[in-house]
């Protein structure tokens, strides 16, 4: 039932008022009882609009976000929280130098680091092990990037670099993604170690953005799960992250299943596109609605239509119209490739 306008409510009072009263005028607006009408129908549709906002926060589908905490304790879905990044940082310096557990490293852009323990200068270097100070997305960062010690170490260089990817950092969860794991939940409760469980457990690692599952891909006990971080500066997890996965997942899988994580093979798909019309702004939209289209489509081992990807070109926001000159035919993937949107030349 649709909530009545206030004009409805209006005209609805002032029926009321006529067949309790005859002969008075309610309609008009210079009235004391026309006043009196339009006052008790503002309240009504007040009190309408809140019943209205209380009825959507019974469904996990409608609520505001305020409002998830409730539904993710009632089904035991917990918000993610945010997760530290760690690596491995280089130093160098004289032998026999010790850098203490908790000393502070920073990025370029203050990012700061702490060692996780002892570390001891040999053969004019030393492998330590750092985890950001905040945790976030944030505090990922490459191969080979420099990090500057915010105080002298005795006999250790001032800048230090990180030698193995600084990674598994995450944001905390967004509402949208939450909402959807408490949807899952509902709609898929858990069945002891199916495939959906499988899917749901490796999203509940901080970061995992999308998995996939497929049981006896190599024999009869084993499960394979793929899954990528598609928030990170590349989407395909790196080796740290895939084994995070996999630790997390080996406690909740059944003791019966051989459980595999992998990380998926990137195929980028490289687009020539003649547009019209072609300026900066509708090409940036463009590309927006190809990256949506590959995050809801993509997977393993899938298929890319082509018709889905003129289709997602079409909708974008200031397209009047265009010729896909490249790829033209649709464009398939054995196991284990994901397909990921490539580079894009505009004619």
């Amino acid at each position: 039932m649709e909530r009545p306008t206030l004009k409805q409510l209006i005209d609805q009072g002032a029926t009321e008022f006529e067949s309790r009263l005859p002969g008075v005028l309610v309609r008009l607006r210079i009235g004391l009882l026309g006043v009196i009408n339009r006052v008790l129908a503002g309240g009504l549709s007040a009190l309408y609009k809140y019943a209205e906002r209380l009825n959507k926060q019974v469904w996990a589908d409608t609520c505001d976000d305020e409002e998830l905490p409730k539904h993710g304790a009632r089904w035991d879905v917990p918000q993610i929280e945010a997760a530290a990044a760690t690596g491995v940082v280089q130093f160098a310096g004289t032998n026999g130098a010790t850098i203490t557990a908790g000393t502070v490293l920073q990025r370029a852009d203050e990012v700061q680091y702490t060692t996780d323990s002892v570390g001891t200068i040999e053969a004019g270097v030393a492998l330590v092990p750092v985890t950001a100070v905040v945790a976030g997305q944030a505090g990922n960062a490459m191969l080979a990037t420099q990090l500057t010690l915010t105080t002298t170490v005795p006999n250790v260089n001032a800048v230090a670099t990180v030698a193995t990817a600084i990674s598994g950092g995450a944001d905390v969860e967004k509402p949208e993604a939450w909402r959807a794991r408490i949807l899952a939940r509902k709609r898929k409760p858990p069945q002891g170690g199916n495939k959906d469980d499988y899917k749901e457990w490796a999203l509940q690692v901080p970061g995992v953005t999308r998995a996939w599952v497929y049981p006896k891909e190599l024999g009869a006990p084993t499960v394979v799960v793929r899954f990528v971080r598609d928030d990170d500066a590349s989407l395909i997890p790196d080796a740290g992250e895939v084994a995070a996965v996999q630790a997390y997942m080996d406690v909740k899988r059944p003791v019966t299943a051989d459980l595999i994580v992998v990380a998926p093979v990137a195929v980028p798909q490289d687009f020539t596109i003649q547009l019209v019309p072609d300026n900066l702004a509708t090409r940036a939209k463009v590309e927006a609605e190809l990256l949506d289209l590959y995050r809801r489509e993509a997977e393993p081992g899938g298929t890319m239509l082509l018709t889905h990807q003129r289709e997602a070109i079409s909708i974008a926001e200031g397209e009047t119209d265009h010729v896909l000159i490249a790829p033209t035919v649709s464009q398939t993937h054995t196991i284990g490739q994901l397909p990921v949107l490539g580079a894009i030349t505009w004619l």
